[in-house]
């Protein structure tokens, strides 16, 4: 069966749900998409899993699909480490038819995506690797120095997914030359206005922020917000920063017409309850 509907998306860590499109079949709901973050992956019970169960409870009859990205769960979990997060959004455009799930919404606009939430996603990228999810310590130690050393060398950015969101603000002709995907999305070098027509072309774009996260350094770029160029303390908000006075996204543009959705829960990263994502989630998800 075709997948010519509209998908709701939600990114976790970033994780997203996209909510895409017109409803499936004879259910009223729309269609729901999760991508997972940096190691997890997509049948996870303790993480995507429960998502994708509690959904389904809250919402009876919705289709979710939680992406997968490779053949097994474990290449799932290798992939959100190492596999260019380009190749990863071409894989994701393919199956239907999101920081990475945004990527996705900016570059495939078919099916048409209805809304956009972003669960601890860094939209204005890293600059700083203070936690490592679940038993993955080793393999950001191993990260930590590879980012050290050079995050915008050719290698390290083709084979390393956290240097392609990594954002130094000391280098940042550097991040703007060689980033390989953040730079891109985020309209640095050039304005892509298909980019732009395709972020706006969403009814919502909810952006949630843990006031107590020990993963993303800086908590700011949950909302869009990072250091200000040239240094390492001073933090700007979306409002601020240039990619919004200069509206190179259309997210000045989404903001005056109530389309951006700031949220807020005060727990470390992806901590929250299930009260919390009815009163502050579920409503976006129908």
């Amino acid at each position: 069966m075709g997948l010519s509907v509209a998908l709701n998306l939600i990114a976790v860590s970033g994780c997203v749900l996209l909510l895409c499109g017109s409803s499936w079949g004879i259910n009223a709901s729309v269609p729901l998409v999760i991508w997972h973050g940096m190691g997890d992956s997509c049948c996870n019970p303790l993480s995507m899993g429960a998502i994708k169960k509690m959904v389904e409870e809250e919402v009876p009859g919705i289709y979710v699909l939680s992406l997968m990205i490779g053949k097994s769960v474990v290449q799932d979990t290798e992939n959100s480490f190492f596999m260019d997060v380009n190749e990863q959004v071409s894989f994701v455009c393919d199956q239907l038819g999101s920081q990475f799930l945004r990527g996705v919404v900016q570059r495939c606009p078919d099916p048409p995506m209805k809304n956009l939430i972003s669960v601890g996603g860094q939209h204005q990228g890293v600059f700083g690797l203070p936690r490592c999810p679940g038993e993955s310590s080793h393999i950001c130690d191993w990260i930590r120095k590879m980012l050290n050393s050079g995050a915008y060398t050719d290698t390290v950015q083709k084979h390393l997914v956290q240097a392609q969101y990594w954002h130094d603000p000391l280098n940042d002709d550097l991040y703007k030359k060689h980033s390989l995907f953040l730079a891109d999305i985020n309209q640095e070098r050039v304005v892509n206005e298909t980019y732009k027509k395709n972020l706006m072309s969403l009814n919502k774009f909810v952006m949630v922020k843990f006031l107590q996260d020990t993963m993303v350094d800086p908590v700011d770029s949950e909302w869009f917000g990072f250091y200000k160029p040239g240094q390492a303390k001073e933090l700007e908000t979306l409002q601020e920063s240039a990619i919004y006075t200069e509206d190179r996204l259309g997210l000045a543009e989404m903001d005056s017409a109530g389309k951006l959705v700031f949220l807020a829960t005060d727990g470390d990263h992806l901590q929250f309850t299930r009260e919390w994502f009815n009163d502050n989630l579920l409503p976006y998800l129908h």
